[in-house]
């Protein structure tokens, strides 16, 4: 390498390197918090909404570099125009928050929960999941560096305490628990960490009154998300602690 090409590779390296990130559900409850605390680490937002004018509106409220965009994670179709847009316009993708999920069935029975009730958790909770990671991989493979955080609950552990209610929504975040685990050891040495993330039981649409600040749950996403290497892979995590399966 000549002289010249040295000193120009030793700018580049000189530079700090701007990340982008998309999260996936963010126009809301935990999603905004996490593309929030992001943003003001300063990453480049995607933030991630089915509504794009409610996802207009919530970027709109974080400061910094943030950016709303249609997702449907369970529109194969929607997935691949955005996947297209993001190597268009930015050429690369640093982080994945898959937040995007529902289908809190609290009052329903395993032993009579309705097929189509658990099928739509597992096509948001899992699936969402895992065809908006395939989607991007390529993004993160091609600088061999990424960060992909999915958002799990307690619940759904085999740990967890035996108990009654939500069977599909523990059932689909079990399900999503088991493909952290196969993408982790699949993407090993690639320099793509994958983990899954408990934000814990949060005062969110979702989770309810009585939950804990939204603003603690989401630091435990993006502390999984920005972490250096050599970092986690494979990890159920809260509060930044491994705990149990």
């Amino acid at each position: 390498m000549s002289a010249s090409r040295r000193r120009a590779a030793a700018d580049a390296a000189a530079v700090p390197l701007h990340r982008v990130a998309l999260v996936s559900g963010a126009n809301r409850g935990l999603g905004f918090e996490v593309a929030r605390q992001l943003a003001a680490r300063g990453y480049s937002v995607l933030l991630g909404a089915r509504d794009l004018a409610k996802g207009r509106q919530a970027a709109k409220q974080i400061d910094g570099d943030v950016t709303a965009v249609p997702l449907d994670v369970t529109d194969a179709r929607q997935i691949a125009e955005l996947a297209a847009w993001i190597e268009r316009e930015h050429g690369r993708l640093d982080v994945l928050v898959n937040n995007a999920g529902g289908h809190a069935d609290s009052g329903a029975r395993a032993e009579s929960a309705a097929p189509a009730d658990v099928r739509a958790a597992l096509e948001t909770n899992l699936l969402g999941a895992w065809q908006l990671s395939s989607a991007l991989l390529p993004l993160m493979r091609r600088h061999r560096y990424g960060r992909i955080v999915n958002v799990t609950s307690g619940c759904a552990g085999v740990a967890a305490p035996d108990a009654v209610g939500y069977p599909a929504y523990r059932v689909s975040k079990a399900a999503l628990n088991a493909y952290t685990r196969a993408l982790a050891a699949e993407l090993a040495g690639s320099g793509i960490l994958v983990n899954a993330v408990c934000p814990g039981w949060l005062a969110t649409g979702l989770g309810g009154p009585g939950g804990g600040p939204v603003e603690r749950g989401a630091a435990s996403v993006v502390a999984a998300a920005c972490q250096p290497e050599p970092g986690v892979n494979g990890a159920l995590l809260r509060d930044g602690q491994r705990i149990a399966w």
